[in-house]
């Protein structure tokens, strides 16, 4: 018998409790109980986003939940700042184009953040721009952007929105929508909340309502000034997940009983852990700087192609991580402690990785890593 253990930046592990809700029977989108169960939903996600403003929920992965933020506030000609600091932040700029935008593309080398005043320099230079996209946590990287510093920027520009892909940042740290004013904030059911892939959640400003007003891209499917007009009345455009909503309504009341501040404060201490131990273990981190609390992406030891590490700890191990993409496949592999994450989880995977190490000969002390962090995680009576 071998037991699996998924460790992967998304699908991340979901609790028995949200597994066993959502076997629950099936009800339909249209009845007075789903009306009851959406009401409950929508409320619980407007807690989590730290926000007032709707918090629209869509059939989509996170990516729909992206592209619906490109066709809902922009037209073709318009122009905006992309900042591209990894694979999904490049991705925004895929979609901008896809739909006639004009790009202004800050790149950054992968491993780094964005410098804000760079997003400053670049709205001077171009006062008509409609919207900046950013990451606030680059999955493909481990790196976190300075949300509230780039907030701050975009903020008091009355025709121009700040769009945030936040699918591994929100619900592992603190994003304050509305404290900040952040415009559009997009996130994914498969990370920190906890469930399967298959929902996309994106919360929306006045701000960016008023822009969408006159924008004139096409778009059937992800049309949010319909889906909200439906989802204030407690009902969805077109037909609902409706057994990941029941999955959902759990995941947000243990994350409630659990408490915001409780919920950053874990992913903070668990992400600080792993990055001990790493380092204990004569591993590299791959940021350079502003480490995501989301995930770990670790530097394969020179000579040991980070593939074959990803790949061993899959088998014969059983765990589930991630390698690098495009130009640092083999360079790094990643670790997700976000989520349904505890102390034990963290301990398991360097665990893994210093026993992965050592069977492609690098020479590791076994429970180097694993004890920097027991010591770090033990709770001292």
């Amino acid at each position: 018998m071998q037991k699996r253990y998924l460790f992967a930046p998304g699908p991340t592990q979901v609790p028995p409790e949200v597994l066993l809700a959502m076997a629950s029977p099936i009800i339909h989108h249209r009845a007075p109980d789903f009306v009851e169960l959406f009401e409950q939903v929508r409320a619980d996600l407007k807690w989590l986003f730290q926000t007032t403003n709707d918090v629209l929920v869509l059939a989509s992965s996170g990516t729909g939940g992206m592209e619906g933020s490109v066709a809902n506030f922009l037209s073709p000609g318009d122009k905006a700042i992309v900042v591209n600091m990894g694979k999904f932040g490049e991705r925004w700029g895929k979609i901008c184009k896809s739909f006639g935008v004009i790009v202004d593309e800050i790149v950054v080398e992968w491993g780094h953040a964005v410098d804000p005043q760079l997003i400053a320099e670049a709205l001077q230079k171009n006062p008509d721009t409609k919207a900046v996209f950013i990451q606030a946590s680059e999955t493909s990287t481990g790196v976190a952007n300075d949300t509230h510093a780039i907030a701050d920027i975009v903020r008091p520009l009355s025709d121009t929105i700040l769009v945030v892909d936040a699918i591994t940042a929100l619900g592992v740290f603190d994003i304050r929508t509305d404290e900040w004013g952040v415009d559009v904030v997009v996130t994914g059911s498969q990370k920190a909340l906890m469930l399967p892939p298959g929902l996309a959640f994106v919360s929306v400003s006045e701000k960016a309502w008023k822009l969408a007003e006159s924008a004139k891209n096409s778009y059937f499917y992800y049309n949010f000034k319909k889906e909200a007009e439906g989802q204030r009345k407690q009902q969805t455009a077109f037909t609902p997940a409706v057994s990941m909503i029941v999955g959902l309504k759990e995941a947000l009341r243990m994350l409630k009983e659990e408490g915001l501040q409780n919920i950053f404060a874990r992913h903070a201490r668990l992400a600080n852990a792993m990055r001990e131990g790493v380092a204990a273990a004569g591993l590299s981190i791959f940021p350079k700087e502003s480490p995501s609390n989301a995930l770990t992406a670790i530097q394969a030891p020179e000579g040991i192609d980070g593939q074959k590490i990803y790949a061993r700890l899959r088998e014969p191990y059983a765990i589930t991580a991630a390698g690098g993409q495009d130009h640092l496949k083999g360079k790094i592999f990643r670790i997700s402690h976000m989520g349904y994450v505890d102390t034990f989880d963290v301990i398991m995977a360097l665990s893994a990785v210093e026993m992965v190490l050592k069977d492609l000969g690098h020479p590791v002390p076994l429970g180097v890593g694993v004890g920097k962090a027991e010591e770090l995680l033990r709770k001292p009576i």
